[in-house]
């Protein structure tokens, strides 16, 4: 199936590893222009340099990190100068701290406050003038299953993630008159660094390999594994298309099952 991304104008934020690069990857197979942006610039360049090879074609780069305040209008500013307009806006930051409750402090609220959410709405902020120039202009964000079912020890992310919920269907009942489509994909465990990070750290404390701490963790799995990020880029990629040209306000687990409420 053509999704129609041939020329389409994108902005991915997060891009450089993970999800937000799986994306970047298949949407510049698919045809669409890139600017792809993280905050570190030589992991951006290195993704660039992946992606060129892989696909054929090169994204540029910017290097900027959106949970500081000014950076987003400077990036958007940016791609303002390149295209003069925005077709579509993948926003891949996010994270979360393992922890109780008791153990977290103000500043561990706020600092993940503004990777998780207040990041998010920096980007679509500063990103509107130009999809409001886009055809058929789209936002992705990037959730997590969290939000609908609470993982133990991770409050601070489940509380967050929950707030992507509220602000994907309120910026997306706001601007619908103006033809603006706000989704949201979340992810449930997906074999992406920081989780291989996290792994690495349990079988630290634990005594046990990496893989047992994965396999453990994929049991609670009713496909019973995790996912790859390109699985879930492959949602991002079909809600962001105008393929999607129906769907806005929607949050969509690519989770394999693991949240089982019915909303």
């Amino acid at each position: 199936m053509d999704l129609g991304y041939q020329g389409r104008r994108v902005l991915v934020i997060g891009a450089s590893t993970g999800i937000g690069f799986a994306a970047a990857k298949l949407l510049a197979a698919e045809g669409a222009e890139l600017v792809i942006a993280s905050r570190d610039p030589a992991a951006i360049a290195d993704a660039a340099a992946r992606i060129g090879a892989e696909t054929g074609r090169s994204p540029a780069t910017a290097t900027a990190d959106i949970t500081q305040e000014g950076a987003a209008d400077r990036l958007l500013a940016e791609v303002a100068g390149r295209w003069g307009a925005l077709d579509g806006l993948v926003d891949a930051v996010g994270g979360s701290i393992r922890s109780g409750f008791e153990a977290l402090s103000d500043a561990d609220w706020l600092t993940n406050y503004q990777f998780n959410v207040l990041s998010a709405v920096r980007a679509v902020r500063a990103a509107l003038p130009l999809l409001r120039q886009g055809q058929a202009p789209s936002v992705v964000l990037l959730g997590a299953a969290a939000s609908r079912m609470p993982y133990p020890n991770q409050i601070v992310s489940n509380v967050h993630k929950a707030g992507l919920l509220g602000l994907t269907k309120t910026l997306a009942g706001e601007y619908a008159a103006e033809g603006i489509r706000v989704n949201c994909v979340a992810p449930g465990r997906t074999l992406t660094r920081l989780w291989q990070l996290r792994a690495e750290k349990l079988a630290a404390e634990s005594g046990r390999s990496v893989a047992e701490v994965i396999a453990d963790f994929a049991h609670e799995v009713p496909l019973g594994r995790f996912a790859t990020a390109e699985e879930v880029a492959v949602m991002v990629l079909w809600l962001g298309s105008p393929r999607a040209a129906y769907v806005t306000g929607q949050t969509v687990n690519v989770d394999g099952g693991i949240a089982r409420g019915l909303l």
